[in-house]
């Protein structure tokens, strides 16, 4: 296998990082029909870090301890399912704990239970190749703080206040830091921050200020 910069990794390839994590089928009665032929690629079982696995992931310190591993482990697996080409919501959704909640920062959305499941099939109904960039990853104890890049094709319909924008085919890039805490395995809240407003810019989609500042 090719080795990887140790400045950044997709997270389509941290599960290979992972040596696949050795993962079984599992059904995935959460997914979408469009989503769930990815479900027999993931597990619940998260296996250990190996040090050359390790060794190929941009962290800011190497020297995890075997709890650390865990969670990161933990963590890489979903964003390997949060991929365009390997969604799999239900092993997003089980790998949180039972009152745990994803927090999209900047719109001030929160999801738990149910709603869980709503967060992979957006950010893929909207970009079917979705895919995220680790760019540096820092483990400190059942925290994981990441700085990322959220990249794709808008190849699907949009929905906002003023109606559908209708896609472009426009390439995204954007900006995200995500951070996550974890306790006993589980995931019990994730905050992201994605930079929505350099999404919009890239997608061709411009805010009517002047109708703002009319409005005012």
């Amino acid at each position: 296998m090719k080795l990887l910069s140790r400045k950044s990794i997709t997270a389509a390839t941290a599960v290979a990082v992972l040596g696949g994590l050795s993962i079984a089928a599992v059904p995935s009665q959460a997914a979408s029909p469009a989503h769930t032929g990815a479900a027999a690629h993931s597990s619940t079982a998260v296996p250990d870090l190996t040090p050359r696995q390790l060794a190929e992931l941009p962290l800011t310190d190497r020297h995890l301890t075997k709890h650390e591993k865990r969670n990161l482990a933990i963590v890489l697996r979903d964003y390997h399912v949060a991929e365009g080409k390997s969604i799999d919501v239900k092993t997003f959704v089980d790998s949180f704990a039972e009152d745990g909640v994803f927090n999209d920062m900047v719109p001030g959305v929160a999801y738990r239970g149910e709603a869980l499941g709503n967060v992979l099939p957006y950010m893929a109904n909207l970009f079917p190749d979705v895919h995220r960039e680790l760019k540096r990853i820092t483990v400190n104890g059942d925290v994981i703080s990441i700085e990322l890049s959220i990249q794709g094709t808008f190849e699907g319909p949009l929905q906002s206040p003023a109606g559908t924008v209708k896609p472009n085919g426009a390439k995204i890039d954007v900006p995200t830091a995500d951070f996550w805490y974890l306790k006993d395995g589980k995931v019990e809240q994730f905050n992201c921050f994605v930079g929505y407003s350099t999404m919009y810019k890239q997608m061709g989609i411009d805010f009517d200020w002047a109708s703002a500042v009319k409005n005012h």
